[in-house]
């Protein structure tokens, strides 16, 4: 009888010790469980539009060609709100990723998310909305300012230095201010040139057509429209359309939509757009993986250009199977 409890015991500590076995097993596979495999945490937006959505594409796909090419795992979180992004990052912070590559919800709300990036000692890699201060290791993005130069050069252009115009923004972000000044410190000096309602659509075509609505009931008189963004650029066009205003010329936007460039191409209200690919997140996500492998980056700021595209020139760049 006693051989028989002295066997059960000892296959009862084999058992604890196979589970703890397997337990370990499960943590290396997670990534940043294994000190020997390198992982990147990305923390994005919630695809709130179609931009947005795009970029989320780009970020994976680049990620999962990493992985398949340099054995390097990711973690990506999506978050809605800044609060949840700040919890998404808190996340990888304890996870102990090796890399991080964020796209700011909000510049002023996530500045402090960044700096405890950057004391937990892990490299930083911003892409579109940058901080508000030193945190990250390298900013990739477009140029935002140039687009709201541009913008206000063409407006100039096509009104003759003079007209009524309405400017829809971003949320609270650096991309937004960039923008928005670029555009006021091209057109100042401008007298006849006036912004006669500026307000915020969210990046989001329906808040856009919804603001839009209330600046049309409001204002009998519009030259052009300005907006920050491609997504908002189509409500707009669908408020105008809906309300049967003919004073307006014509309306710009920024990024680059397959929407935006058929209506520009179909002669539409949409007269101009300036790039700003989505697919910029891709150059973020390469440069992380470089900064894992241990290599230094070559550029702290990767600014990609806000090249005008019109009428003239919008068949080279149309394509007709992008989901953006």
């Amino acid at each position: 009888m006693k051989k028989f409890i002295i066997l059960l015991l000892a296959l009862a500590a084999a058992m604890v010790l196979a589970a703890c076995g397997d337990d370990g097993g499960a943590a290396e596979e997670g990534g940043s469980g294994d000190d020997d495999t390198l992982t990147i945490g990305i923390s994005l937006p919630s695809a709130t539009h179609g931009w947005m959505g795009a970029l989320i594409d780009n970020a994976e796909q680049q990620a999962k060609e990493l992985q398949e090419s340099e054995g390097i795992e990711y973690v990506m979180t999506n978050a809605a709100d800044p609060n949840k992004q700040a919890n998404d990052v808190d996340d990888l912070i304890a996870q102990g990723v090796d890399v991080i590559v964020m796209l700011p919800i909000e510049s002023a709300a996530l500045t402090p998310v960044g700096q405890k990036v950057k004391d937990a000692g892990i490299p930083l890699v911003i892409v579109d909305r940058e901080l508000e201060n030193d945190a990250a290791t390298v900013v990739v993005k477009g140029d935002n300012e140039g687009i709201g130069v541009n913008a206000g050069e063409y407006f100039i252009e096509q009104l003759n230095g003079e007209g009524k115009i309405v400017e829809i923004s971003g949320p609270p972000s650096s991309v937004t201010e960039q923008r928005g000044s670029g555009f006021k410190e091209a057109i100042d000096g401008q007298e006849g040139m006036e912004i006669i309602a500026s307000q915020s659509g969210d990046f989001s075509t329906e808040k856009s057509l919804e603001v839009m609505e209330n600046i049309l009931q409001a204002n009998p008189e519009i030259d052009a429209v300005f907006t920050q963004d491609d997504g908002m650029a189509l409500g707009v066009l669908q408020a105008i359309k809906e309300a049967g205003r003919t004073d307006i010329q014509f309306v710009t936007g920024a990024g680059g939509a397959k929407q935006v460039f058929e209506d520009i191409q179909n002669d539409g209200l949409m007269s101009a757009t300036f790039l700003y690919s989505p697919t910029m997140v891709r150059d973020a996500v390469k440069i992380a993986g470089e900064i894992a492998q241990g290599n230094e980056p070559e550029e702290t700021m990767v600014i990609k250009e806000a090249t005008q595209v019109t009428e003239e020139n919008v068949d080279e760049y149309y394509d007709p199977e992008s989901k953006f």
